[in-house]
């Protein structure tokens, strides 16, 4: 009990010294340790990629989805999982369903009903597709970024963070030894001079290698994002290439329909 409390007083004076040194920083102009100018230029990729890869992931999310309530009323990534059985149909088999309902209602030796019936198989054809495509690029695409996302970005910025506390300790550290110098000349006769300085120095050699470490910390995920536009690259890759596929089908399927109904034209 007698540590717990001792940790909480603890944390309350770092909270208290770190807050004094931003408010300093803030408003004095205090000075403050800074980053090496290659450390500040991941800092600014690590950003970039942040706020791009969420753009593009709501964009991608957007297009396979255009429907805002859909992607809001479930879990999005559950809801890519487009089961025929159960699952939510899709406008293209909505519009097959109609058609197929108006060509049996028509009567299939009909040439209205029996074109009815041929683009919505077609466009049954066309779903199937589409969905295809859907389930794709969820789990090769859209999966893959969110995890980055949810995973080594959010790790980042926690780090970050916490390199901002110890480099807020570090220079609070540092004004405490610069005070307590200043003290020494204005009183070098008090014999507890001495002592003050010799624990700030203390406090500045361990708030330093935390720092230092944590620095080293921070550095090594944000050299990771490298590989990870990397790994982004191939998702891209694997989208461009679902999309050329399910293109590739459409048309196909089009141009096949397209015969059928020149056909069924040519026979009246």
């Amino acid at each position: 009990m007698d540590f717990n409390f001792k940790k909480l007083a603890n944390d309350a004076t770092g909270f208290f010294n770190r807050a004094k040194q931003y408010t300093e920083e803030t408003f004095l102009k205090a000075e403050k340790t800074e980053l090496d100018a290659n450390f500040e230029n991941l800092l600014q990729r690590a950003d970039k990629t942040e706020e791009h890869t969420k753009r593009l992931l709501s964009a991608l999310e957007s297009y396979l989805q255009p429907n805002p309530t859909v992607r809001m009323e479930e879990v999005f990534y559950e809801k890519l999982e487009l089961k025929k059985e159960g699952g939510r149909v899709s406008n293209l088999e909505h519009l097959g369903q109609s058609m197929t309902d108006a060509g049996n209602e028509f009567g299939s030796g009909t040439p209205y009903g029996n074109a009815l019936l041929k683009v919505a198989n077609a466009e049954f054809k066309l779903g199937t597709c589409e969905r295809e495509f859907i389930n794709s690029s969820a789990a090769n695409t859209l999966q893959p970024i969110r995890r980055f996302l949810e995973g080594d970005m959010r790790t980042i910025q926690k780090e970050r963070k916490i390199l901002n506390s110890k480099r807020l300790d570090l220079d609070a550290c540092k004004n405490r030894l610069k005070k307590a110098k200043s003290l020494e000349m204005q009183a070098s006769s008090h014999a507890n001079v001495g002592l003050t300085i010799e624990q700030a120095e203390a406090d500045l050699r361990v708030a330093q290698t935390e720092f230092d470490k944590q620095v080293e910390i921070t550095k090594l995920l944000l050299e990771g994002i490298q590989t990870a536009h990397n790994n982004q690259l191939k998702c891209i890759r694997d989208f461009v290439e679902a999309q050329m596929s399910f293109f590739a089908m459409a048309h196909q399927h089009m141009a096949d329909l397209q015969r059928e109904l020149s056909g069924t034209s040519d026979s009246l």
